[in-house]
């Protein structure tokens, strides 16, 4: 159209969205549209994240739930309806997301965090947030951010209260800096059950409100938004927690002590980008490659206990290959006798193996994880990056 015998395209009619962000003095859109975070957690508390997360343009998001939509979630959760009860949270939040802002590219997945989840995704990603109900997925998290020197905020919501923390590697405590001997005795308790079914493990919900989950995610993302633009110097919660009673309307401060001996703090260094896909290339392979980096008597690191073989009394041998936290009952019973088996487990391979044709996947190892390869104290970390395109949507 003319007016004023200027001319004005459609486009320039059409306000930019981001408008009233952009006016904030330190803010930088471009830099959020170019972001990718990563959600854990799909309930209540990641409900508000993610739909906080799709307001600001955050570029690329991507959400972590093994759970299905239950009625009780809809009073909780913006994101769900009643036609998607049975449906995965991670997927259907991810297409709340897009529906709220088509801007951003959000993607689902249904998958155990602490065991699924490869550490390169961790390390590709710039920032991870939690929405958690359990201590171990926070532990698992804790460690792998570290690991690959990521900063993550922890958020956790009961009834009318609240907290929402920050842990950088390198800088103040860790989310395990911070647990106490009854939360070792809740993860040990859990672990012990490791061969119970999940309906023998359930123990009662936590009593959440949507107001809590909105204030604590609110807070997240605030810390969120203030870590992807550091540089501007902006005060943050990095070793610190926010503590909200909304009963009392009280909220305070946390500031906690590190402890030299933790032991999350293991960072990785000199990680090395490989095009290997984890489902092709064998043990036998990688090996071949970490010695001649290393020497001809380097060894592979895994960073979790494999369960390989299972034995039983009557001589059965039975093939295993799963992390030992993921074992079920019915893995350990015998196909012949019906008796429970016990197992051989490994963390190191030096090449004798029997079992070093097959690749990462048959070993029970994630997709774009990192292994170690070691020769005496000398380290380095190798990333399986041939598994990107298993994660992160198309640029």
């Amino acid at each position: 159209m003319q007016e004023n015998n200027i001319i004005i395209s459609n486009d320039e009619l059409i306000e930019d969205k981001y408008d009233r962000l952009r006016l904030i003095p330190w803010w930088d859109q471009d830099r959020l549209k170019k972001a990718k975070v990563m959600v854990v957690g799909a309930g209540a508390l990641g409900n508000e994240i993610i739909k906080d997360l799709a307001l600001l343009g955050i570029g690329e998001i991507y959400i972590f739930d093994i759970d299905k939509i239950e009625n009780t979630n809809l009073t909780r959760s913006v994101l769900f309806r009643s036609e998607d009860i049975g449906k995965y949270k991670a997927k259907v939040a991810a297409e709340s997301a897009m529906k709220i802002n088509p801007d951003v590219k959000a993607k689902g997945f249904v998958l155990n965090v602490i065991d699924d989840v490869g550490l390169g995704f961790f390390r590709n990603c710039d920032i991870v947030l939690g929405g958690l109900d359990n201590r171990e997925a926070r532990l698992a998290i804790n460690r792998a951010c570290y690991k690959v020197n990521k900063v993550w905020i922890d958020g956790a919501i009961e009834a009318l209260n609240g907290i929402a923390r920050v842990f950088e590697p390198g800088h103040g405590a860790c989310y395990e800096c911070t647990m106490t001997t009854v939360d070792w005795q809740l993860i040990n308790k859990r672990k012990s059950c490791a061969l119970l079914t999940k309906e023998e493990m359930k123990e009662g919900k936590t009593p959440t409100t949507p107001t809590s989950s909105a204030v604590i995610a609110g807070i997240q993302v605030q810390e969120m938004l203030k870590i992807l633009h550091r540089d501007r110097n902006l005060p943050t919660l990095i070793g610190k927690g926010f503590v909200f009673n909304g009963l009392t309307h009280d909220s305070y401060i946390v500031d906690y002590e590190e402890k030299n001996d933790c032991m999350s703090h293991d960072i990785y260094d000199s990680i090395i980008d490989q095009k290997w896909k984890s489902d092709e290339i064998s043990i036998a392979e990688v090996l071949d490659v970490i010695r001649k980096d290393l020497g001809e008597n380097a060894v592979i690191d895994l960073d979790r206990d494999i369960a390989t073989f299972g034995k039983c009394n009557c001589k059965n041998i039975k093939k295993i290959f799963k992390p030992v936290h993921k074992l079920k009952k019915a893995d350990l019973i015998c196909e012949k006798c019906n008796e429970t088996m016990s197992f051989d487990t490994i963390h190191t391979i030096d090449g004798s193996e029997n079992f070093v044709n097959k690749t990462f996947k048959e070993l029970g190892i994630p997709y774009f994880h990192i292994i170690a390869g070691r020769l005496g104290v000398n380290m380095k970390y190798y990333e399986f990056t041939g598994d990107k395109d298993k994660y992160f949507v198309e640029e």
